[in-house]
């Protein structure tokens, strides 16, 4: 199972707002781009649309930025990824170059379905939170490599 660029770089987002330390909660969309390795651009859509789902809060302005949401600290990973990735089958049956011929009662699409659903299952007791814990002596950025600037 392979997720898609747009989901991949959203769990890294909500990661690395999850990790910033107290006191150094709102990030820039510039610096949250750094942190993830991902051109400003696809970061500011993605920004849009965890905005939209409640998972991060934007402040605007001078002082503004952006920091996980109560919501954003409890989502599960299964979740976003259902959520962001609206693709519906695993594999392509259907193409612009037509559909594949056997489509109809196709066996294979359905156990592809129930694969992708497993994976998801399997993804639905991660907390994205979790995953951006601190360990004793330094926080997730700093043992990542990562540097946050304090606004």
């Amino acid at each position: 199972m392979r997720i898609n660029a747009f989901s991949d770089v959203s769990l890294r987002v909500l990661i690395v707002l999850a990790a910033a330390p107290a006191g150094a909660e709102v990030m820039t969309s510039t610096a949250i781009s750094v942190q993830v390795g991902t051109p400003y651009h696809h970061v500011t859509k993605i920004i849009a649309r965890l905005r939209e789902l409640d998972l991060i809060d934007v402040t605007r302005g001078r002082a503004g930025g952006v920091r996980i949401s109560p919501a954003g600290r409890r989502v599960t990973v299964g979740w976003v990824l259902r959520t962001l990735d609206t693709r519906t089958d695993v594999a392509d049956c259907t193409t612009l170059h037509g559909d594949c011929p056997l489509l109809e009662g196709c066996r294979l699409r359905r156990a592809l379905a129930r694969a992708r659903e497993a994976f998801f299952e399997e993804l639905d007791d991660i907390v994205v939170a979790s995953l951006a814990h601190r360990p004793r002596g330094g926080s997730t950025t700093q043992s990542l490599g990562l540097s946050i600037p304090v606004l």
